[in-house]
């Protein structure tokens, strides 16, 4: 058989634009190529539901029988702790979502560990062949050291990390609520999507619009502005604590800036709880200051640390702390889960719909804010 001639076998096709379109139309194909999401195995508690969530999307709403093709967990490490990536299909032409927790409490894993790994199997996905590659980062890892200290010594670290992604071969980056923002500045021209908190946070609070003795408090400068968006959605007042660090990791309010009259109920948004020192020394002001009755605490990532723990336990037990509102941003340890007043929000539907959008060449603003 001369090459070219039709077989049952793909192996002497010669592609045309022509034949491409053709395929493109039968499959049903974005022009990024096919759909395939992908994840390390920290990212794969995540990745399986919004997996799950995109195809019932597809059943659902566009009575699509499409399927996503998904490959779960793609690293693993040698005997001398190497890490390795395998991918297990082709992937040549696919549009790759790349799904990774970079802080990982409930496996133990490190931060570094889990960058490493992402960067490996960017790489992997690239030089197999993928069209383009996304990476999905719910909690964004180094985001807080984007300038040093003042009056230390420090790197930039974020954009070192920046530097490594676009050499990893990474096109383009979706988070949950950076905690900076300018890390889209370190990207350069790659699109960073920076999809906020603000949407679910009132839809959480709904009940609590245009109520007069409700107020909403920013714990530090850098929530001020996002409170503010909250409390004019919501109709209500805000207030804004003022605070420092003596020390890494370590918080004081000095003072709470706003109007507390006949206010008995507070809603404290932040972006991330670490040791929860800040909340912890807002919340007590609050209440032994301020005549705060209930208190209501809605965060975006939370480090599922020991002393937050404790003082989380603390604020609920002797704060009236009421309840706790957080997301899988970061895989959440079993003592957090089991706490009777956190909720835990699943993100696998706004980051389904991102997937989508990207996708399809559509516009995310909807979705998310660009940071």
């Amino acid at each position: 058989m001369e090459p070219g001639e039709a077989s049952g076998s793909s192996r002497w096709v010669f592609f045309t634009p022509q034949r491409i379109a053709i395929e493109q139309r039968l499959r049903l194909e974005s022009s990024r190529g096919r759909l395939l999401i992908a994840s390390c195995r920290s990212g794969s508690a995540l990745a399986s539901q919004v997996v799950r969530r995109y195809r019932e999307l597809l059943s659902v709403e566009g009575g699509s029988e499409g399927e996503v093709l998904y490959l779960e967990g793609v690293d693993f490490k040698f005997s001398d702790t190497e890490t390795c990536v395998r991918l297990e299909a082709d992937v040549s032409g696919y549009d790759v979502f790349l799904f990774q927790a970079l802080y990982d409490p409930s496996t133990g894993s490190t931060v570094d560990e889990n960058y490493l790994a992402l960067l490996i199997a960017a790489r992997a996905f690239r030089e197999w062949g993928a069209n383009s590659l996304t990476a999905m980062l719910p909690y964004l890892a180094y985001a807080r050291q984007d300038k040093p200290t003042k009056f230390k010594r420090e790197p930039a670290t974020a954009k070192l990390m920046a530097d490594l992604a676009a050499v990893a071969g990474i096109d383009r980056l979706v988070t949950w609520h950076p905690h900076s923002d300018q890390i889209r500045g370190f990207y350069g021209s790659r699109p960073v999507d920076g999809v906020e908190s603000l949407s679910l946070f009132i839809e959480e609070f709904r009940g609590f619009q245009g109520r007069e003795e409700v107020i909403a408090v920013a714990p530090d400068a850098g929530a001020s502005k996002f409170v503010t968006y909250f409390s004019r959605a919501l109709n209500i007042r805000s207030a804004i604590a003022s605070k420092y660090r003596p020390r890494p990791e370590e918080a004081e309010v000095s003072e709470v800036i706003g109007d507390f009259s006949g206010k008995r109920t507070a809603i404290v948004l932040d972006d991330m709880i670490g040791t929860a020192g800040t909340v912890y020394a807002l919340i007590r002001e609050l209440v032994e200051k301020k005549g705060i009755e209930e208190v209501y605490l809605a965060v975006s990532h939370n480090l599922c640390l020991q002393p937050a723990y404790e003082r989380l336990v603390d604020l609920e037990a002797r704060y009236h702390l009421k309840r706790l509102i957080l997301t899988d941003s970061i895989p959440q340890t079993e003592k957090f889960k089991t706490l009777p007043f956190v909720t835990i929000r699943c993100l696998a539907d706004i980051m389904a719909r991102v997937i989508n959008r990207i996708h399809y060449n559509r516009e995310v603003s909807e979705l998310c804010y660009q940071i």
